[in-house]
Order: structure tokens, then C-alpha cells, then sequence
């Protein structure tokens, strides 16, 4: 598929070929998109909870009193879960909340992220992503004539120390490098804005990946398999003569 260059003024400046094995998946896949978010978000969270168990609180381990002859309950030491300010009984420990998904199928997820935003007009490709002066306004400005407010901007292999500078007070405007390129900041945001140099750089690492299977094609499986020759059978064996009236 073929997509206008623009300028940060929202000119015309050529025209770029987008592969369709990554820009041009014709059925987007909620599900793979889904489970690469809920992968980014587990590994995302710290996991830092902890709660104290009954031999970690700071309380006598002591016996509060003696077992028999008070009349009152049978009780242990104060640290027990049922005293305030005791243990408890099964105690939040860190934890890390990440799992595992493949290589093959984090890449398969980013190329549906990018489908989806060219499929529904909101991929925009500029020649360059830093203006001439590093200031919020002029910033801005440029974004208010690409009609965007709400915007992922892939700014190259680096991000200008001045441009991150200018986009720092300006709300709903995130700036990655081509490395920080990711599924789920693709999606939070409406619009996403690549310089030609991340085009180039997104076509070098995913343009050979296999192409993307529709639900159908992956519900159906790798393919039926070919029926099996039938298995040789031994001959049967040949029954023993019973001599009639021979003992039991």
C-alpha cells in the first residue's frame, strides 16, 4: 500500500510503499492484540506487596498466660493471626506477574497494532519528526496542522534531547525511539506518527515475518494429515487339533 510523506506542516513531500505483511493485515485479531496489552501490563507491574507473617511481626512469642485455670480462653503468643496487630495467617509475598509469549507472536501482534492504524487512517509518516527550534509552541503548531492530539510519535533510531524537551507540557503526546516501538502504546493513543527512517527501520525487521493467518485459517489448524498406510497383520494362527476324547 502507498502513503503520502508529509511535513510537519502538513505538506506533501513523496509518497512511501508500505509493505502489506506489515502495514496491510486485512483481518485485525482483537485476541492476539489483547493478550500482547495483558503480557506488557503483568510484566509492567511491580509486584513489590508484602505483608508480615506471625514470626515477622515485632511481638513477644511469649505465652500470654498459663493454659489452665484462668478461666478465660486458651491462647498462645500476641503475634497470633487472631490478635490485633498479630501476623496473618497467609501473608502477601512479591511476586512477579510476567508470563511468556513467544518471539514470533510479539512481532505477529505489533504488525496488527500497525494494520490497524493504517486501516482506519490514523498512520501518518512524516519526513522528519524534529523541528527546526526545540520550543512547546512551535511544537504544537505542528501538531495542530497534522490535526493531531492525541499521538504516538516514533521519532527515529534516537530521540533529539530538544524535541522530548518541547514535548514534555504537551498532554497526550508520547515520543519513542524505533526501539520503544510497542503494541500497547500503539493503541492508547489515536493517532501514530512514524519518520521515514522508522518506516525504514520497522520494514527491515518485520517484512520477512510469515504472513498473518485469519481467524478461519487458525482455527483450522496446520492441515489434516495423511491418512495412514494400514498396519500389516501376522497371519493368524493356525488352532490346535484336539484329539477327541483326549483327557480335559
Amino acid at each position: 500500500m502507498k502513503l503520502d510523506i508529509q511535513t510537519l506542516d502538513a505538506k506533501k513531500s513523496g509518497s512511501i510503499d508500505l509493505d502489506d505483511n506489515v502495514f496491510g493485515i486485512k483481518e485485525i485479531r482483537g485476541d492476539i492484540l489483547q493478550r500482547m496489552v495483558k503480557y506488557q501490563l503483568a510484566k509492567r507491574r511491580a509486584g513489590t506487596h508484602k505483608t508480615q507473617s506471625r514470626g515477622e511481626v515485632s511481638r513477644s512469642h511469649s505465652k500470654l498466660y498459663k493454659q489452665k485455670g484462668t478461666g478465660q480462653a486458651r491462647h498462645g503468643a500476641a503475634n497470633a493471626p487472631i490478635f490485633r496487630g498479630g501476623g496473618h495467617a497467609h501473608n502477601k509475598l512479591p511476586r512477579d506477574y510476567g508470563h511468556d509469549l513467544t518471539k514470533q507472536f510479539r512481532a505477529l501482534a505489533l504488525r496488527h497494532a500497525l494494520s490497524a492504524k493504517a486501516a482506519s487512517g490514523d498512520l501518518i509518516v512524516v519526513d522528519a519528526v524534529s523541528p527546526k527550534d526545540a520550543k512547546t509552541g512551535t511544537l504544537a503548531g505542528h501538531l495542530g496542522k497534522l490535526k493531531v492530539d492525541n499521538v504516538l510519535i516514533i521519532a527515529g533510531a534516537a530521540v533529539d534531547a530538544g524535541l522530548t524537551r518541547a514535548a514534555r507540557n504537551i498532554p497526550n503526546v508520547d515520543i519513542l525511539p524505533n526501539a520503544g516501538l510497542n503494541v500497547y502504546d500503539i493503541l492508547r493513543r489515536k493517532k501514530l506518527v512514524l519518520s521515514k527512517d522508522a518506516v525504514d527501520a520497522i520494514h527491515a525487521r518485520y517484512k520477512d515475518c510469515k504472513p498473518a493467518k485469519t481467524r478461519a485459517q487458525a482455527a483450522a489448524g496446520p492441515g489434516t494429515k495423511a491418512e495412514a498406510a494400514p498396519k500389516k497383520r501376522a497371519p493368524a494362527k493356525k488352532a490346535a487339533n484336539v484329539e477327541q476324547g483326549a483327557p480335559a
